[in-house]
């Protein structure tokens, strides 16, 4: 994973297995500011890390700016990629909300 140990809010992981999952983008706006601030509150409550990568691209599932750049709108697909103690509730509950909408109503 991409996180500096020593970095300030860096998640800490056990350098187990790294868990991932593909998912398609359903909403209609796609990862826009809002989806993604819902995206990265959820991420932090965990202390996994957690990268989503889109098309060559892996930012770390807790920069809004950089889920915002990789540029995922509706119908693109985004790789979870999540190592630490709770890789797995991590990429569940991501998933969840991806799998949602985000929750959107349109």
């Amino acid at each position: 994973m991409n996180q500096d140990p020593g970095a300030e809010g860096a998640p800490q992981v056990d350098g187990g297995t790294v868990l991932s999952r593909t998912l398609t983008i359903c909403n209609k706006r796609g990862l826009h500011a809002r989806a993604a601030a819902k995206f990265v509150t959820l991420a932090e409550r965990f202390g996994a890390a957690v990268d989503v990568l889109k098309d060559g691209q892996s930012v770390s599932a807790r920069s809004i700016m950089g889920l915002m750049m990789l540029g995922a709108g509706q119908g693109s697909t985004i790789e979870l990629r999540a190592e630490g103690w709770d890789a797995k509730e991590a990429i569940d509950a991501l998933a969840a909300l991806v799998e949602s909408g985000f929750n959107e109503q349109d």
